[in-house]
């Protein structure tokens, strides 16, 4: 039992991947527990302990380079995933 105990609380200290989704007529959705967004001076963004948060892709938020909603009925595109063509060398 105490070794369960251990791998139960080794599972629980577990990174989570950080994952970006494309929204459909939407933001990027960043969500993970180990990431860090930076401005162009490479200053860090406080973003509060959060673990998820919305990038503006429409260029209509107040709150860039965060999403607040203004995308929604003037923003439209259908997210599909598909490769990118090979790199150039």
């Amino acid at each position: 039992m105490r070794n369960g105990l251990y791998l139960l609380k080794f599972k629980q200290h577990q990174l989570m991947k950080t994952r970006i989704t494309v929204n459909s007529n939407g933001s990027l959705k960043i969500q993970g527990d180990d990431f860090e967004i930076v401005d162009a001076q490479g200053n860090v963004y406080d973003l509060g302990g959060r673990e998820l948060v919305s990038i503006c892709r429409c260029g209509l938020s107040s709150n860039k380079p965060f999403c607040d909603g203004s995308h929604k009925g003037h923003f439209e595109h259908a997210a599909e995933a598909f490769a990118l063509p090979p790199r150039k060398v």
